[in-house]
């Protein structure tokens, strides 16, 4: 047996903080310019947001300003106690034109011949431990801080202390076949009002969270809780300053837990506040949904895909496979990413199109993953020759199933 641990942060950390604000900047300039070019980070600390970076859009004009306040407000910081909040914080917009040398490697006559906006390798990773094919650890750790931000923000509130900040850590024991046994240990702290006992929260936690996150699970994942699970709440005593004001937070801090916990590969960009063009975002997209596709099509349990780009240029410079010798079809890795790159575009132009992604679905990604959420189709405002009209986007596209029959069809399953 062996232990293997992820942890994931709520949308009040401060570095999810930035990346929420950055990426609604970007869904703000998409939304009026589906060609606008954005490079956006953000800076959170005591009382202050400083949004910079870079950007080239013909059509739009975004209020740099109300979105940051609208985002904040949604997270949650709305009280002066809290030392960062929607409507008092300073606000300092530093953003600037794109690069015009980067603009002339991705910029092409032919829309899909369209450059890579960077070199680079972008990893995806796909297992079948959940039903959403990610790593358990990372998927529990997600889950309870939705489950805690859904307590936090009922009225009234089972947990009326509870403040936007949050941590939380699962550490999973495995079988030496790879196979989860059960929650060792589950490390949790949550910013709280002052006035609350230490021993409320354990025990809110163990009542009504841990439940509540259990009732979410497969009853195969939820049978993992058993007697004997090590459970640390607040371990340092207390966790009252938190947010920017215990904490600076920047855009592409969190990149392990926007993807796969540790477990896999990641090649080290960033996502939050880049459009499409920028491949560290859209190509880490399209690699998730070979690998998930993949492993759901029953090639193998365990894949891991990795694609790499030159900047300027359309075609992948390799493309990688890994299956960790859990295969179920007789083929070598290489052979396998060798159909990988028969089956899937991976020029940008083609994932951009396969995905929708000049559309403004990021800001739901900034917070507790980009993999291994729940695709779905929403209505979105969007402004066109001058005009407001509405229509339906598709949001986590990476994350549909849809080409697991092409998938099975190639490998003969």
């Amino acid at each position: 047996m062996y232990l293997f641990t992820s942890e994931s942060v709520s949308e009040g950390h401060p570095d999810k903080v930035a990346d929420q604000i950055s990426d609604a900047i970007l869904d703000d300039f998409l939304r009026q310019d589906p060609a606008s070019h954005v490079a956006c980070e953000t800076f959170v600390s005591t009382g202050l947001a400083v949004v910079g970076g870079e950007v080239t859009s013909h059509d739009a004009w975004v209020d740099i300003q109300s979105v940051v306040r609208r985002t904040i407000r949604r997270i949650g910081y709305t009280k002066g106690e809290y030392h960062f909040d929607a409507e008092s914080c300073a606000i300092l917009s530093a953003l600037h034109e794109q690069s015009a040398d980067i603009a002339m490697g991705v910029n092409r006559a032919e829309k899909e011949e369209q450059g890579a906006g960077d070199q680079g390798m972008m990893f995806g990773y796909a297992c079948n431990e959940t039903p959403e094919f990610m790593p358990l650890p990372l998927t529990l750790a997600h889950m309870t801080l939705i489950e805690l931000a859904r307590i936090r923000r009922e009225n009234p509130s089972p947990m009326p202390y509870l403040r936007p900040d949050a941590k939380c850590q699962f550490t999973i024991e495995y079988n030496d076949d790879h196979t989860p046994n059960r929650v060792h240990t589950l490390v949790l702290s949550t910013q709280h009002d002052p006035d609350v006992d230490q021993a409320r929260i354990r025990s809110d936690v163990e009542t009504i969270l841990i439940p509540r996150l259990k009732a979410r699970l497969s009853a195969e994942n939820a049978a993992l809780f058993q007697d004997g699970m090590i459970l640390h709440v607040n371990p340092t005593g207390q966790f009252i300053i938190g947010g920017p004001h215990g904490d600076t937070g920047l855009t592409g801090r969190k990149i392990i837990v926007d993807t796969y916990g540790g477990r896999g590969a990641h090649g080290g960009g960033a996502f939050s506040g880049k459009d499409p063009s920028k491949v560290d975002r859209s190509a880490a997209y399209a690699a998730r949904h070979i690998a998930k596709n993949l492993v759901a099509a029953g090639v193998a349990d365990e894949i891991l895909v990795q694609v790499s780009y030159a900047i300027g240029v359309a075609r992948p410079v390799s493309i990688f496979v890994n299956t960790y010798g859990s295969a179920h079809v007789p083929f070598t890795d290489g052979q396998i990413a060798a159909k990988v790159g028969e089956l899937f575009d991976l020029r940008p132009a083609a994932i951009v199109e396969r995905f929708g992604l000049t559309n403004p679905i990021y800001e739901p990604t900034a917070a507790y993953g980009h993999m291994g959420r729940d695709p779905y189709v929403q209505e979105v405002e969007l402004i066109r020759d001058g005009k407001t009209v509405r229509r339906k986007v598709q949001f986590f596209g990476w994350e549909l199933l849809d080409a697991v029959d092409q998938c099975r069809a190639a490998f003969k399953l």
